[in-house]
């Protein structure tokens, strides 16, 4: 889903342990959170987001904890934020509670210790995650291990408008082919923006021989593996809207463009995003999605605590919110959030589940049928090289 890349972080002193509570003591940490103000670093450049961030906080209100959405236009700005209070000895009080992240954020924090845990599976409300079917365990290649919480599941899908494009492209000579004999029709957000940097992996994935490669880190072998995405995107780059000489900054924008008419396809990483697009008029009716031939990849969005959070307890309250069963309905209503449970249907209570099984998932919405298994995320390593050389090779200034 949407959150930017941070560089690997080049510190090897590692912090002081600052006393938490304890994830296993439930009863414990909701004492401890009562009266705790938590503040969740979460990406704030969607209204439907944020609304949604609005709800958790009043569910968190009746167990006695203030949610304050930090809103952020670059996860790395909060990682930095912690490894800067890292730097400066402050082990204790820090000023960020929770964090959105996955990928290369996660990676690096994990890496660094940074993180406080494991407090995961200790959740009462963990006993309903699908640790089988879906990808909960491991983030981009990198076990979780305990130290973040899943809280949604999204998958690349692509959303045309049906009225302008009878036969969308389902692969990415396909795609090419379909741009070229429409300039001007197709663009995506400007990486290292995080939706962009996902269509640069999500081509790469569909153009190399082998994606299992990608689940390595970026070895010396980079330039032939990478070789076949360039080519198609030195094909791809002038027929785009403006030429490839602007590009949306972000998702929303790009979905603004094909609203107002200037764009015909674009991508997205919540199957479910152009459903709600459509009834909240940030879409033409018309708008429908698809994946491609082989597949489209897809990860879990989740939450974590720093190693110095001032509310533990707290945010460890609000991340348990976030996987309660009506959480998790609410976020994949088309109209909210429309985004992917992480919970396993069998293990809801009756009343749960016949909850999730009467949710219309709405006109543009693709069955999980029709999304298919998703594909793998590439090793993080892979998206901070490929946004890295898309910005030396065709970067913008907008």
């Amino acid at each position: 889903m949407r959150l930017p890349i941070l560089a690997t972080l080049a510190i090897t002193t590692l912090p002081a342990m600052a006393e938490q509570p304890d994830p296993m003591d439930w009863p414990a940490v909701l004492a401890e959170a009562e009266g705790q103000t938590v503040y969740w670093h979460a990406w704030g450049g969607s209204t439907t987001t944020n609304d949604f961030i609005a709800w958790i906080g009043e569910r968190a209100a009746e167990q006695g904890v203030t949610l304050e959405h930090v809103k952020l236009a670059d996860t790395a700005d909060a990682v930095g934020l912690v490894l800067s209070e890292r730097q400066a000895g402050k082990d204790t009080g820090g000023s960020v509670d929770m964090i959105w992240i996955n990928g290369a954020n996660f990676a690096s924090m994990k890496e660094q210790d940074l993180l406080f845990g494991p407090f995961a599976e200790a959740l009462p409300n963990w006993q309903y995650v699908d640790v089988e079917g879906k990808t909960v365990t491991t983030d981009f290649t990198v076990p979780t291990e305990g130290y973040e919480s899943p809280w949604a599941m999204a998958q690349v899908v692509f959303i045309h408008d049906s009225d302008r494009v009878d036969t969308p492209p389902t692969s990415a000579p396909a795609l090419l082919d379909w741009a070229q004999a429409h300039p001007g029709r197709f663009t995506f957000p400007q990486p290292p923006d995080f939706l962009g940097t996902t269509f640069l992996k999500q081509m790469l994935i569909d153009l190399v021989e082998d994606p299992v490669v990608l689940q390595s880190p970026v070895g010396e072998d980079y330039a032939e593996v990478s070789a076949p995405l360039w080519d198609f995107m030195d094909a791809l780059t002038p027929v785009l809207w403006r030429q490839g000489r602007a590009y949306p900054q972000t998702g929303p924008r790009q979905l603004q463009l094909m609203n107002d008419g200037e764009v015909d396809i674009a991508i997205s990483f919540s199957p479910g995003e152009a459903t709600a697009a459509i009834a909240n008029y940030e879409l033409p009716s018309t708008a429908r999605t698809y994946v491609l031939d082989k597949g489209t990849l897809g990860n879990a969005s989740f939450v974590a605590i720093p190693y110095n959070a001032n509310a533990a307890a707290g945010a460890m309250v609000v991340a348990d919110i976030i996987l309660s069963p009506e959480a998790q309905l609410r976020a994949q209503t088309p109209d909210i959030l429309g985004y992917g449970t992480v919970l396993d249907m069998d293990k809801l209570p009756e009343a749960d589940r016949a909850a999730f099984e009467a949710l219309d998932l709405g006109v543009a919405t693709l069955s999980p049928a029709e999304l298919g298994q998703a594909q793998a995320e590439p090793h993080p390593t892979w998206a901070e090289r490929l946004a890295a050389d898309w910005v030396a090779r065709y970067g913008v200034a907008n």
